[in-house]
């Protein structure tokens, strides 16, 4: 098979392009670059895929010869409040717009990586798919907003919800890496409020198998959570890789942030009886991977 895989070089879309080429399959990698963190480590990620440089926003995706796209390009970060906004509806609403009228007119499955920030502080826990949508943040509203355009473009489509993946890669201004980061330096490392505050952490190559599954064996239209099995506080997994690691943190901290909700715990009932797919890494072995990673690129 041919896909296009949209944010090759980012964190969760090159481990997957690399997962489909050593599936057997072909993959065109496509990635703006931009310079929402260091396009430095987007060129190590990319290292040895076939990624096109391009702004999906503005300029044509040819999906000639593609069996489907899996579109992961856009602007992460829940604190996506103040003169950011535009950049969030440009690259992930506007750029989510062209990607489906494109896959429409060629008759190509896409499967569109959404987030559970769609949910914000949600009604129930664990959440289930049909839960009102309900985000807090200006990023949250731009994903929900693109799962409203899948639909309204009617082309061959499944959503999938990722609930915080982490592993080898993960952005520079996400939590498990600033502690990776601090850990390795000796600096402080700052949390939100009182870090009581829990995640479902889904280890990415869980969530790449997920992903692969879901374009091979899901029905058009499905929409599924993808989250981890294990539910922790960001004190407890500051404990756990403290752990892994043998360092001490020091931990301070801040405010909580806009947007930042208390809890996310996924409920993954549908996609594991529709697909068979169940998260199988615990915390410890992927914080564990994360660390000997961490460790490795500190030392190049």
């Amino acid at each position: 098979m041919r896909y296009v895989v949209t944010g090759a070089a980012g964190f969760i879309g090159s481990h997957l392009a690399e997962s489909l080429l050593t599936a057997g399959h072909e993959v065109v990698g496509v990635d703006c670059f931009t310079d929402y963190y260091d396009p430095a480590e987007k060129e190590e990620n990319a290292r040895g895929l076939n990624v096109v440089r391009l702004d999906l926003a503005e300029e044509p995706l040819d999906l000639a010869g593609v069996e489907g796209v899996f579109h992961l390009a856009g602007q992460p970060g829940v604190r996506s409040f103040g003169d950011v906004f535009p950049l969030y509806v440009r690259r992930n609403v506007l750029a989510t717009q062209r990607v489906l009228e494109t896959a429409a007119a060629a008759g190509v499955r896409v499967v569109f990586a959404s987030s559970s920030s769609v949910y914000g502080d949600a009604e129930s826990y664990p959440t289930p798919e049909d839960a009102v949508p309900r985000p807090v943040s200006p990023y949250g509203i731009t994903k929900l907003a693109c799962e409203h355009l899948v639909r309204a473009y009617g082309v061959d489509a499944v959503v999938l919800r990722y609930f915080t993946v982490y592993g080898p890669r993960q952005r520079p201004d996400m939590f498990l890496r600033r502690a990776c980061d601090a850990l390795l330096s000796g600096g402080p490392l700052e949390i939100y409020g009182s870090g009581e505050q829990s995640r479902s952490f889904t280890e990415v190559g869980d969530a790449v198998a997920a992903t692969m599954r879901t374009m091979e064996r899901a029905p058009a239209g499905a929409v599924y959570n993808v989250g981890g099995g294990e539910e922790a506080s960001v004190l407890d997994a500051i404990a756990l890789l403290e752990r892994v690691s043998g360092g001490t943190l020091d931990v301070r901290h801040v405010d909580r942030a806009a947007g930042d909700v208390r809890r996310t715990k996924a409920d993954v009932t549908r996609i594991a009886e529709a697909l068979g797919w169940r998260p199988s890494a615990t915390l410890q072995d992927g914080l564990a991977r994360m660390w000997a990673w961490a460790i490795g690129r500190e030392s190049k």
